[in-house]
C-alpha cells in the first residue's frame, strides 16, 4: 500500500509552489502599507496593532518594489490555490482518506495519550500504532487543512478589490475591510510557522526518505 497516494503528491508540491509564491509576494504587498488595523479603515499608525518591517527584496516576488506586479503574481497562485484546496477535500472525502487517515480518535484525546505522543515527538519517533499519521500529526494537518488553508482563501477573497463587494456579508461578520486583512496576516504567518516546523521535522528524520516518499508514494508499512 502506496504511504502517500497520487492526489496527495500531486496537491502537496503544487500547494507548496502557490503557498511560495503567495507568501512572497504577499510580502511586497505588504510593502505598501505595512500596518495592520482592526475594523473597517486604518491609515493612521497609532490605530495599528502591528507594523511590519520592510522586507527586502531576496525574500519579495518581484525581486524589487512593485505592487502591480506583485498583485498579478499573487492573483496568479492564488486560483491554483484555491482549486487545489477544493481538489484535495473532495478526494480525501470520495477516498476515505479523512475518515482512516486524519480523523482523531476519542482514545487519542486521552491526556496520557497525548503525553505518550508528545514525548515521541521529541525521540523523532513519528510512528503510528493503527494508522499512517500520529495524533500531533492529524491535529495539525487538521488545522492546517480546515482551518489555516481554508481562512487564507476566505480572507484573501475578502480583500480582493474585484470580489471584496460579493464578500461584504463576511466581511461585515469580522468587523471590516481591515479586520479581513489582518487575519490574512495571521493565516499567512501561521502557515508559515508550520512550513518551518514541518521541514525541521523532515530534516530531522531520514528527510531523503521522506522526500523520495513525497515523490514516489513510498510504501505503507503492513
Amino acid at each position: 500500500m502506496r504511504r502517500h497516494g497520487l492526489s496527495v503528491r500531486l496537491w502537496h508540491w503544487v500547494n507548496l509552489a502557490c503557498l511560495v509564491t503567495l507568501f512572497m509576494s504577499g510580502l511586497n504587498i505588504s510593502n505598501a502599507h505595512p500596518r495592520l488595523y482592526w475594523g473597517e479603515w486604518g491609515f493612521e499608525s497609532a490605530r495599528a496593532w502591528l507594523t511590519l518591517p520592510r522586507f527586502p527584496g531576496w525574500m519579495t516576488i518581484p525581486g524589487h518594489y512593485s505592487l502591480s506586479a506583485a498583485r498579478d503574481w499573487h492573483l496568479l497562485a492564488a486560483w491554483p490555490f484555491a482549486g487545489g484546496l477544493a481538489f484535495i477535500w473532495l478526494t480525501m472525502l470520495l477516498t476515505g482518506h479523512f475518515r482512516s487517515d486524519l480523523m482523531t480518535r476519542r482514545s487519542e484525546w486521552r491526556p496520557s495519550a497525548i503525553r505518550a505522543d508528545i514525548v515521541a515527538h521529541f525521540q523523532l519517533d513519528f510512528d503510528s500504532a493503527d494508522g499512517k499519521l500520529n495524533f500531533l500529526q492529524k491535529l495539525s494537518y487538521g488545522i492546517v487543512l480546515g482551518v489555516l488553508l481554508p481562512g487564507m482563501v476566505i480572507s484573501g477573497l475578502g480583500i480582493s478589490p474585484g470580489i471584496e463587494p460579493l464578500a461584504r456579508p463576511l466581511i461585515e461578520l469580522v468587523g471590516g475591510r481591515q479586520s479581513m486583512r489582518s487575519l490574512h496576516f495571521i493565516f499567512a504567518w501561521s502557515l508559515f510557522a508550520f512550513f518551518v516546523v514541518h521541514v525541521t521535522l523532515v530534516l530531522l528524520s531520514s528527510p531523503l526518505t521522506q522526500v523520495r516518499d513525497m515523490i514516489t508514494g513510498g510504501r505503507h508499512a503492513a
